[in-house]
């Protein structure tokens, strides 16, 4: 099993990147602010960075250590990464997955069941956490839709009938989901799901932990020899992680919307830590950002069975555990790829 690396978020604008020996040296002003062993990270993750070695670049492409730079609002960048994992024969069995319909929709019907049966479970789980300060009605009522939208993701033969699923399950399940906030309503107002940009703070939270969890995704899938551009349900479109935003349906209920609700409602995160851009998009401070990436690294420490497996991992193993089932799967050492499910 693959052990759980770090990841070194850099957030500090003025921060320089650096190599000294073997060590990644974070620098502000001429001035060294941090210093940590380049084989105990994963990733880097720069937001807005004035630069970073050429140096330093190449070691992390010499040792599989990802490079990710994102906007100071969480939008994706640039990702550089070493050499390809794996061997040819895994990607072209991917290549020829993708292009036969009916092998597609296999993998992309697994995908949503696990979408559709884990956004039940984050409704279920404020249902049960909170029934005295939620509309019952209207949450029971979403997740009954839910429920009998099974059957016919289950039943659906073709990616174009399960995109047309995937829709309308998304469109309900969001249509609720401002229910599940119960503290600082009046600052997380959530009405509906937008982006680019965000039109309000809730929708802003939401799409920086999506940025984050698609490059944790799609460096899973790299790590196991897949290409996270070719996917089965996404449509694939040039410079687009469509593989690793397949993966991502299934885990963003557990991974991201249940971190966004408990950090509003503990009140962790607050209406003061976003600001209005002029275009009318919300974007998060400094700050709020370091406590979102703090909350985003201890909830991958947690310790979780995998359904599948039943094994006790860290929760940040789930995506690279999923990338490996995949493989096995189009390996045909599988029947069928079996979607990561919330208990």
């Amino acid at each position: 099993m693959k052990a759980l690396g770090n990841i070194l978020y850099v957030t500090t604008p003025e921060a320089y990147l650096a190599l000294d020996g073997e060590n990644v040296v974070v620098r502000k002003d001429d001035t060294t602010s941090l210093r940590l062993p380049l084989h105990n990270l994963e990733n880097i993750v720069c937001f807005s960075y004035p630069g970073i070695s050429p140096a330093l670049m190449g070691a992390c492409v010499e040792r599989n250590v990802g490079l990710c730079f994102l906007r100071p609002s969480g939008r994706f960048l640039a990702r550089v990464t070493g050499r390809q994992q794996g061997n040819v024969l895994l990607r072209k069995r991917q290549y020829a997955f993708s292009q036969d319909e009916a092998a597609s929709a296999a993998i992309a019907r697994s995908i949503l069941l696990g979408k559709v049966a884990n956004c039940r479970k984050v409704i279920e789980r404020g249902l049960r956490d909170h029934s005295l300060l939620v509309d019952k009605d209207a949450l029971q009522s979403a997740s009954g839709y839910l429920k009998e939208m099974l059957p016919s993701i289950q039943t659906a033969t073709s990616t174009d009938s399960l995109r047309g699923l995937e829709g309308y399950a998304a469109k309900r399940y969001f249509s609720v989901f401002g229910q599940l906030i119960i503290q600082q309503k009046e600052s997380f107002v959530f009405e509906n799901r937008n982006r680019r940009p965000p039109l309000d703070r809730m929708n802003a939270l939401l799409s920086f932990l999506y940025t984050l969890l698609t490059q944790e995704v799609a460096s899973a899938l790299e790590t196991v020899g897949l290409d996270p551009f070719v996917g089965f349900l996404h449509v694939d479109r040039p410079g687009r992680p469509s593989l690793a935003l397949d993966m991502m349906e299934e885990l963003r209920p557990v991974f991201a919307d249940r971190l966004a609700l408990s950090l509003v409602n503990r009140k962790q995160i607050n209406g003061k830590g976003f600001v209005e851009k002029e275009s009318g998009g919300i974007l998060m401070d400094d700050e709020t950002r370091k406590i979102v990436l703090s909350a985003w690294q201890k909830r991958k420490q947690e310790e979780i069975v995998h359904p599948y497996l039943k094994e006790r991992i860290p929760f940040g193993l789930i995506p690279y555990v999923q990338a490996s089932l995949l493989a096995r799967h189009l390996r045909g050492d599988l029947d069928a790829y079996p979607p990561f499910f919330w208990g």
